[in-house]
């Protein structure tokens, strides 16, 4: 059983939703991924988006590009928490979509990652999992200190290809 559901509207939307899937094997967390239109197949985005609670889901992701509406349906239907990742749309940007997805209606919160975001809805439904899964809170904490190492060692590298560089005062 998936503990976070990860939807996306169109197979366009996979190289993001790919990365959230990544990172989330990356920490031991179960997902399932599926391709449903909330326009173009509502009967069966319904039904996914209302069993998703008791098919044993804590989290859904869902990407979404244009008017994005696929985020906020789950969040009107599924009573856990929903991360919206808006996509990079040829149109505005993104922009569009982002302004679809965080604008929810009062009482049906989406949160909102960054345009195209598809590694930190994976951090989000990591972390909001990880407040009742200690082993998957250690998990989190160790991925944050490699990203640490691996800031400290590309500054390294600086200073060692000859770049000055301001080093606090000890």
């Amino acid at each position: 059983m998936a503990d976070v559901g990860i939807v996306m509207g169109s197979d366009s939307d996979m190289p993001v939703m790919a990365k959230a899937a990544e990172l989330l094997e990356e920490l031991g967390v179960s997902y399932e991924m599926r391709i449903i239109s909330a326009h173009r197949e509502p009967d069966v985005f319904f039904d996914y988006a209302k069993s998703a609670e008791e098919r044993g889901l804590k989290v859904i992701i869902a990407g979404a590009g244009k008017a994005a509406h696929l985020p906020g349906m789950c969040a009107a239907l599924f009573p856990l928490p929903v991360i919206g990742i808006p996509m990079k749309t040829s149109d505005l940007g993104g922009v569009d979509s982002l302004y679809s997805i965080v604008q929810m209606p009062s009482g049906i919160p989406v949160a909102t990652v960054a345009i195209n975001g598809g590694a930190n809805a994976a951090i989000l439904a990591a972390k909001i999992l990880a407040v009742s899964d200690e082993a998957l809170r250690e998990r989190v904490k160790a991925y944050g200190a490699r990203l640490k190492e691996q800031v400290v060692e590309k500054d390294e590298t600086l200073r060692d290809k000859g770049y000055r560089a301001f080093l606090p005062k000890q």
